[in-house]
């Protein structure tokens, strides 16, 4: 084939090199505008892995360039005037010049024909006179913006400020970040060396600090002096230095655009590198994208019986590859952006939160790197929370205190619904599951939804506390979680709303009954669905019964002997009703703003406050988030709803999203809604509880020695599992909980179980 890869850098020069290394007698040139020894950047980044790539295609070049990697293992994090150090983390830094002139080398070699200082012609030229052309022109790509109807892409431009710098200061020991308070805001560096003299010093910070330092008045040499004071401190003597002749003036700061294309090709034109997808360089990933795109395509062309063949199933594993490498950049540079919430936080704490910060580093693979580190760090959490220095625990097992109440452990099982009640009243199900779980290890024990009335709830099925019988039942499960297990219990309290009148779970669910449905009220006359009953608009007089019924559940939940009760403000239900725009549309005192929306439900929570033991903590469960676009409440209106409950004396906040529209596009995955309880948390110094597809103690552990959530709320793993706490003790070598005194044999197994597992993992 006659090849053209328009664009110089790692993404054509390694394409160009893996199709000659194929077949010798493919016709391939590299066009690039710029000379052959010009280059913007300072160093790149490799992992281990990729390098294990790069030799596999090619030993030669691979060798050639890791014979030039300056190689370090450490991480160290400059905050609050603490250096902390970290080991394990395995990266290699090579000069980005040095690289190029290295790829240049070896597709010579090769007999790649290399056009240095040649502007790129319109792209059906090149269409015309090349069987295959290979679009490789970077970051702002003309090819892409020429033919954007064909390929579509995504391009979100992110709000820090940053400029690539470098400097002859070391940082040979480790990649290092630093954090500096200026008189305008914050400002940090990623460095790294690179060569034996040479770092790359990336300065970032937000728009606001970079408009109160007046960088977009400033010129190239007064920004670069200007961060060469800042990290004056931190730089010993040397200079900061820029490589960007190019640019002037506040040009040289940059808006990282994440980049996504819909479709990578299109006729004989085909994306790569850059052009058709990007990753936050605080990931250290683009260079990875692009050495592992070019040896995918050249691969499947030479695979594929076809050249569209062979373009489908590049695009399909590239583009599947790069989302996965998208969602833990997004994470990291979010984490970036949201910095400043989390620059108060002990400096242990804090490195912990930024190694993390990408959710490809987790609790257990931290330990792996560097155990000594994390063992430390677990027992700092351990003695802030009031525990003793030894043995030290995983944060999961570390006590806590809300009001009198403490907690062994921060494991609470979350609320799920059993549909078992008989006209309201708990039964012997409801004894047996709840006990199960309360002896299962957690530290607290949810009970389901337990409405305030019989029009209350969500089902018949539904367990209620508006009768004597039901506080008697809740009175004897109670007193069997008191007297045979060290858990506590919470009794979540709630009134249906429009999700009223429906079938059991298990039927279908949010549907109405077959027949004697029960008359419906919420905020406003708004069906849940075409299929279901539009409720009635409540009034004043409505809005003073389902108060004092709240308030009298609360009352019969003190006399049941339960240790917490929350106020369900969540999922669409009757409070949550008021709060979401997208079910309240009044035109009173109650609709309208977040405070009239809020109007309602922070005078049931008052009330339920006012009539519940004040030793005894009181907790809220929100939607942060509505998941609509455009409409309904977002997690930066969860912030003041969160401030609004705890200013009412709200102990905790139980923060998880959705289920209060149809019209919901949530955005699923591991840990899925934690960022919304680290955002209250970190935003507001209010406690938080973690929901959301938790499932394993490698997540609870992260979560919480970062800080994003004081309490982690695991839920269908203890349907799954009612001794989940338990089995994932024994699982990560903590042979420090608790279990029924009947059941020490059993113990004794699962830990050798749990022993023999590890021994052969390690042995693996």
């Amino acid at each position: 084939m006659r090849i053209a890869c328009l664009g110089g850098g790692p993404a054509g020069l390694y394409f160009a090199i893996s199709m000659k290394l194929r077949d010798p007698s493919h016709q391939v040139s590299v066009i690039e505008r710029n000379k052959g020894d010009d280059t913007f950047g300072w160093g790149v980044v490799l992992s281990d892995d990729a390098l294990e790539n790069l030799a596999a295609n090619d030993p030669i070049s691979a060798e050639t360039i890791r014979s030039n990697f300056a190689y370090w293992d450490d991480i160290a994090v400059v905050h609050d005037g603490v250096r902390t150090v970290s080991g394990g983390h395995g990266f290699a830094g090579i000069g980005r010049k040095a690289m190029l002139l290295l790829l240049q080398d070896r597709a010579r070699e090769l007999g790649v024909d290399l056009q240095f200082q040649t502007e790129a012609r319109p792209i059906a030229e090149y269409q015309a006179e090349y069987d295959l052309v290979v679009a490789c022109d970077g970051l702002n790509s003309r090819v892409r913006s020429d033919l954007a109807a064909h390929f579509k892409p995504d391009i979100d431009t992110r709000q820090c400020k940053f400029i690539w710098l470098g400097t002859h200061q070391k940082f040979d020991d480790a990649f290092t970040f630093i954090f500096e308070k200026t008189e305008h805001g914050w400002m940090w560096v990623h460095a790294y060396q690179f060569d034996e003299d040479t770092a790359t010093v990336i300065v970032e910070c937000s728009q606001e600090t970079w408009d109160a330092w007046g960088f977009e008045h400033m010129s190239k040499e007064d920004s670069v002096a200007t961060c060469e004071r800042i990290f004056a401190a931190h730089l010993g003597g040397h200079a900061l230095m820029s490589n960007a002749s190019h640019l002037r003036g506040s040009a040289v700061w940059i808006n990282f655009p994440r980049v996504l294309c819909e479709k990578w090709h299109h006729e004989n034109v085909v994306l790569m590198g850059d052009a058709a997808a990007t990753a936050h360089f605080s990931i250290g990933s683009g260079s990875r994208l692009a050495f592992d795109s070019a040896i995918s395509l050249a691969t499947y062309l030479h695979s594929e019986p076809t050249m569209e063949s062979a373009f489908e199933r590049y695009q399909e594993e590239r583009r599947l590859e790069v989302l996965r490498l998208q969602s833990a950049a997004r994470n990291s540079l979010e984490w970036f952006e949201q910095v400043e919430r989390y620059l108060d936080m002990d400096p242990v704490q804090f490195n912990y939160s930024l190694l993390t910060r990408s959710q490809r580093i987790s609790h257990e693979n931290l330990r792996l790197r560097d155990a000594d580190w994390l063992r430390s760090a677990e027992q700092w959490f351990q003695t802030r929370a009031g525990a003793a220095a030894e043995p030290v625990r995983a944060p999961m097992f570390a006590p806590f205190r809300l009001r009198d109440m403490e907690l062994k452990n921060r494991i609470v099982v979350s609320p799920m619904a059993q549909y078992k009640a008989v006209d309201g009243c708990p039964t012997d199900w409801h004894l047996i599951h709840y006990g199960e779980r309360a002896k299962g290890g957690a530290g607290l024990v949810y009970t389901e939804m337990t409405c305030v009335s019989p029009k209350g709830r969500i089902t018949p099925g539904c367990p209620g506390l508006y009768a004597p019988e039901h506080e008697a039942a809740w009175k004897r499960l109670t007193d069997f979680v008191h007297g045979e297990t060290s858990a506590k219990i919470c009794c979540q309290i709630g009134h249906s709303g429009r999700k009223g009148s429906t079938q059991l779970g298990w039927e279908t669910m949010d549907a109405p009954l077959k027949a004697e449905n029960w008359d419906l009220i919420s905020a406003s006359p708004i069906p849940w669905s075409a299929n279901n009953a539009t409720p009635r608009e409540m009034t004043r007089a409505d809005m003073d019964a389902v108060r004092d019924q709240f308030v009298a559940a609360a009352q019969m939940a003190e006399r049941a002997g339960f240790d917490m009760i929350e106020l369900h403000a969540a999922h669409g239900y009757l409070i949550s009703s008021f709060i979401s725009p997208m079910s309240n549309n009044r035109s009173d005192e109650y609709g309208g703003s977040l405070e009239n929306r809020m109007r309602y439900p922070l005078e049931v929570f008052t009330a339920m406050r006012a009539a519940w033991a004040e030793e005894r903590p009181l907790s809220v469960r929100i939607s942060a988030n509505d998941w609509v676009e455009e409409a309904g409440v977002t997690p930066e209106e969860a912030v003041k709803i969160a401030a609004m409950f705890h200013a009412a004396g709200a102990d905790i906040i139980d923060v998880s999203a959705g289920q209060t529209s149809i019209e919901a596009k949530p955005v699923y995955g591991r840990m899925f809604q934690t960022p919304f309880s680290d955002r209250i948390r970190n935003e507001t110094g209010i406690a938080t509880m973690a929901v959301g597809n938790i499932y394993e103690a490698d997540h609870a552990n992260s979560i919480l020695m970062a800080g994003r959530a004081d309490l982690i709320c695991v839920g269908r793993p203890h349907l799954a599992d009612p001794y989940w706490t338990l089995h994932e003790a024994a699982r990560i070598g903590d042979r420090h909980a608790d279990w029924p005194l009947p059941y020490l044999a059993g113990r004794d197994q699962a830990w050798r179980l749990a022993d023999r597992d590890a021994e052969t993992e390690i042995r693996a």
